[in-house]
């Protein structure tokens, strides 16, 4: 097997994937091998729509490895299909701390807030995922019903 090399730029395949730009991650995608693809899914996995996502998806557009764009498309939605499953479960997980903190039934909860207990319910199991306004509204009703109820220290938390 050949080493990778990088033509017409200053960074080499063995400088952060960062560093590659579109150009080197095009030379990777066409001339490289599954080490430098695992190199650049994982940079992509720890920002799926950051900087280098960006430049995979254009040079996704002009590679010519169909196998090697195949893989390194299912590796971008993964890490996005990942990265936006975290992030669900993050917003159920804060929600469920409001409620906790407001002292209220789940259901008391989710009338201070202008909702139904059953649209609640699919908020706290992560079903659904709330707007940020709904959000803000959470957080407002927990700390308004904790100091109703005289638990100061359940708002500082």
């Amino acid at each position: 097997m050949r080493a990778l090399r990088f033509r017409n730029i200053t960074t080499t395949p063995d400088d952060p994937v960062d560093q590659w730009g579109v150009e080197g991650i095009l030379a990777a995608i066409d001339r490289g091998s599954l080490p430098h693809w695992r190199r650049i899914a994982g940079a992509v996995r720890s920002n799926p729509w950051g900087p280098i996502a960006a430049d995979l998806e254009q040079a996704l557009t002009l590679g010519n490895d169909a196998g090697a764009v195949a893989t390194l498309e299912r590796a971008l939605a993964h890490a996005r299909q990942a990265a936006e499953a975290a992030a669900r479960a993050e917003v159920r997980r804060r929600l469920q701390e409001l409620v906790d903190r407001s002292g209220l039934t789940a259901a008391q909860f989710a009338q201070r807030l202008g909702t139904s207990a059953s649209r609640m319910s699919t908020y706290l199991s992560g079903k659904v995922v709330p707007s940020a306004a709904v959000l803000v509204r959470s957080e407002t009703v927990c700390k308004t019903a904790a100091l109703e109820h005289g638990n100061h220290s359940r708002t500082d938390r």
